[in-house]
C-alpha cells in the first residue's frame, strides 16, 4: 500500500498547519518513487537530468542541512558548509548502492530527525548561522514546504514520462 497522509484542513494553530503541509509534500514526493524498480527510479526521461531517485536523495540532504545544521546547529557528517562538494549538483548524484528502498529509508529517517527538531524549537527561534541564512524556524518550514512541493512537481512530470502515472 502506498504511503499516505491525512491532511488536516482545519488546523488549529500555525505549527500544526506547517507540519501537516510539509508532511503532505514529503509523502507526495515519496509516493512518486516508492513502487518503482531501482532502474526505473534512476531514469531521466525528460529534458532535465533529474531522476526520481535523485530527487529523493536531494530532498534528504537539504532536510538535513536546513533542520540539523541551520536550525539545530549540529555538525554534519559531510562537513557542509565548510566542506563544499566537488561537483555543483553533487546532492543529486547517485551511488551504485543507492536503491529506492535505501533512499526512501534515508529520507524517512531524516524526516524523523527534522520533526524532532521542529517539535522542540519555537517557530521564532533564529537559525544558528545567520551568515548563511538569517532566518527562523518558521521560514525554514515554509522554505522546505516550497522546495519539497517544487520537487514533487518535478517528480510528477518524471513519473508521468516514465509510465503515464499521474496524481498523488
Amino acid at each position: 500500500m502506498p504511503s499516505w497522509i491525512d491532511v488536516n484542513r482545519l488546523p488549529t494553530d500555525e505549527r500544526s498547519a506547517l507540519e501537516n503541509i510539509l508532511d503532505a509534500q514529503r509523502i507526495g514526493l515519496i509516493r512518486k518513487v516508492e513502487d518503482l524498480s531501482d532502474d526505473a527510479a534512476r531514469k531521466t526521461p525528460s529534458a532535465s537530468t533529474l531522476s526520481l531517485l535523485a530527487l529523493i536523495k536531494h530532498a534528504t540532504i537539504w532536510e538535513q542541512r536546513w533542520f540539523e545544521y541551520l536550525v539545530a546547529g549540529r555538525k554534519l557528517p559531510d562537513g557542509w558548509p565548510e566542506v563544499e562538494p566537488a561537483e555543483p549538483d553533487a546532492d543529486f548524484a547517485l551511488a551504485d548502492a543507492d536503491t529506492v528502498e535505501s533512499c526512501i529509508a534515508d529520507y524517512r529517517a531524516q524526516i524523523e530527525k527534522s520533526k524532532a527538531i521542529t517539535a522542540t524549537t519555537p517557530l521564532d527561534a533564529r537559525g544558528t548561522r545567520p551568515d548563511l541564512a538569517d532566518c527562523n524556524l518558521r521560514y525554514v518550514m515554509l522554505h522546505l514546504i516550497q522546495e519539497t512541493a517544487r520537487h514533487a512537481g518535478h517528480a510528477d512530470i518524471i513519473r508521468e514520462s516514465l509510465d503515464g502515472t499521474t496524481g498523488i
